[in-house]
């Protein structure tokens, strides 16, 4: 990192390993509590979810359109929901509590450390819909390669954690529609002679997420010989804000990871910048159980509504995290219209 002292690169947004130590702690606290099982939907699959997993297996080209069409009608999964009683009567999202801007607890907004970002508000208008009350919310930290898990055994409803729709996923998990749209970018620091998705990555050690689009990039990359075979990606972390630290640390060269995302990390430590273009493109989505096909449309009758509303909905939520460091013109973020399974 040059001159840079470890000291130096710690600094920015109250430390940003600071931050991680705090998110892990509170993170051990969570998994210390009782947990509460989402009760596991009693419908019967459906044809159109049929689909979605053929889809996912023999021909899937775009998997971001593979998801239902939207409703408002309560099914099984969200009548359980509502059934809930008391202190339980919450809707269950598994979130990330330290990417800046997208999900974190900022310690500066008091004792509470209240859960901020760009995918905790969808969280509270996704409550808000379905519960009628945007706090109605329980959040459990989920680390990036517990996230299918912690769906498929039922820790939670949904995870709204910026994760991204591909072939693989549906395979597991049902999708909403895409509610944004991102790509995998080098993040390396400001003196590193790392240019981006390149050959400048020879013989450099590089850091991803365990069980991210990310890493699954490198890898087929490096196998198909458009990765150099000297680049080290043996690298990965439960949490993709660990790369940072380690790459702060000196352990690492570079981090890849999804845009927007090292776009906040950026701007958390002013020693890294983003190397070169995006080299994919992505799309994230809520992900939910395979057979909550009534939750799957709720969400995509949110979403639609969501887009709509300019004065609280996505736009706003866009302009208050993340023009800071995506840019105030927010339609290279926006996804496509949304295309749905046909169910006839």
């Amino acid at each position: 990192m040059g001159g840079t002292t470890v000291r130096d690169a710690l600094r920015g947004w109250g430390g940003v390993t600071a931050m991680a130590v705090l998110c892990a702690l509170v993170a051990l606290v969570a998994l210390c509590l009782p947990l509460t099982t989402a009760p596991a939907a009693t419908q019967h699959t459906t044809a159109a979810t049929r689909t979605v997993g053929t889809a996912a297996e023999e021909d899937c080209e775009a998997p971001e359109q593979q998801t239902l069409s939207p409703s408002s009608a309560d099914g099984d999964t969200i009548r359980a929901i509502k059934n809930r009683e008391g202190e339980k009567r919450k809707l269950i999202v598994g979130v990330d509590q330290n990417s800046y801007r997208w999900g974190y607890r900022n310690p500066n907004s008091g004792k509470t450390a209240e859960l901020e970002g760009f995918d905790i508000d969808l969280v509270h208008r996704i409550a808000e819909d379905i519960l009628g009350d945007p706090n109605a919310v329980q959040f459990k930290a989920i680390p990036t390669d517990q996230r299918i898990p912690a769906i498929k055994d039922g820790r939670v409803d949904m995870v709204v954690r910026t994760m991204t729709i591909n072939c693989a996923r549906i395979a597991d998990v049902a999708f909403s529609a895409p509610y944004f749209k991102t790509g995998q970018q080098v993040l390396a620091p400001k003196s590193s002679p790392v240019k981006g998705y390149d050959g400048t990555l020879a013989d450099r050690r590089v850091c991803t997420a365990a069980g991210s689009t990310a890493y699954a990039k490198l890898q087929a990359d490096q196998k198909a010989g458009d990765l150099p075979a000297s680049t080290d990606i043996s690298t990965t972390v439960p949490n993709q804000l660990d790369c940072l630290v380690r790459l702060q640390l000196g352990e690492v060269d570079a981090v890849v990871t999804d845009g927007a995302l090292a776009a906040s990390q950026a701007a958390q430590d002013p020693t890294v910048q983003l190397k070169g273009d995006a080299f994919t493109a992505e799309y994230y989505g809520v992900a939910m159980k395979k057979d909550a096909d009534d939750l799957v449309r709720r969400v995509n009758q949110i979403l639609v509504d969501y887009r709509k509303d300019t004065a609280n909905g996505w736009q706003a939520s866009y302009d208050q995290w993340l023009s800071a460091t995506l840019g105030k013109d927010a339609k290279k973020s926006q996804p496509p219209a949304p295309q749905y399974l046909r169910t006839t």
